[in-house]
């Protein structure tokens, strides 16, 4: 289930804010340019970690926001 809510989780993160993804392992990479993170997935946790480039981190908190959003709609 925790597969499921971290690929359904990035493939929002990609329609709203334009982001290419990947598969690697037990991680979700995402990027597109300026911005580069992943989500990793294990039994207790999605970790979700990312970087903006300077002319985008004005989005910082909106992309926060959006993943906590989204987190809490899914496991609560």
């Amino acid at each position: 289930m925790a597969w499921q809510i971290a690929h359904d989780l990035v493939k929002d993160l990609a329609d709203r804010f334009g982001v290419d993804y990947r598969v690697e392992g037990d991680h979700l990479h995402f990027e597109r340019p300026g911005v580069f993170g992943s989500v990793e997935v294990t039994e207790s946790e999605l970790r979700v970690t990312g970087e903006l480039n300077f002319f985008l981190s004005y989005l910082e908190p909106k992309i926060i926001a959006e993943i906590n959003q989204y987190l809490d709609e899914h496991f609560d």
